[in-house]
């Protein structure tokens, strides 16, 4: 096992990455494994600190379903009721926990993006 430090800096984090693609086919619980275990937490840590990501909110969160999956307004409206679809996708209402759930178990968007508005 190399001498694992703490990432501190892009220097740091970017050795740490060379290292842990150097070691992607190590075997687990060796000691080449629990490396690489070690430096993906690290890097995890630092590129959570160092780029932090925002929940999107809920339309933006159901257009890119809807974008990914081909999905159009009628599709949302078959989930939603068609009126309440197009006040949600126009931003003249909010969706209801009812609707956040429904969207949550049809379509898979995550409860906490639906919920954070």
């Amino acid at each position: 096992m190399t001498n694992i430090k703490v990432i501190h800096d892009t220097a740091s984090y970017e050795a740490a990455l060379l290292r842990v693609g150097e070691l992607m086919d190590a075997e687990y619980n060796s000691p080449e494994g629990d490396e690489l275990e070690i430096l993906s937490t690290l890097i995890h840590a630092y590129e959570e600190s160092q780029f932090p990501m925002d929940i999107p909110d809920a339309l933006t969160a159901i257009l890119f379903v809807m974008a990914q999956r081909g999905y159009e307004q009628k599709d949302f409206a078959a989930l939603i009721g068609k009126s309440r679809a197009s006040d949600i996708l126009n931003k003249k209402r909010s969706l209801s926990m009812k609707q956040a759930r429904i969207l949550h178990k049809n379509w898979g968007v995550p409860a906490e993006t639906l919920l954070a508005g």
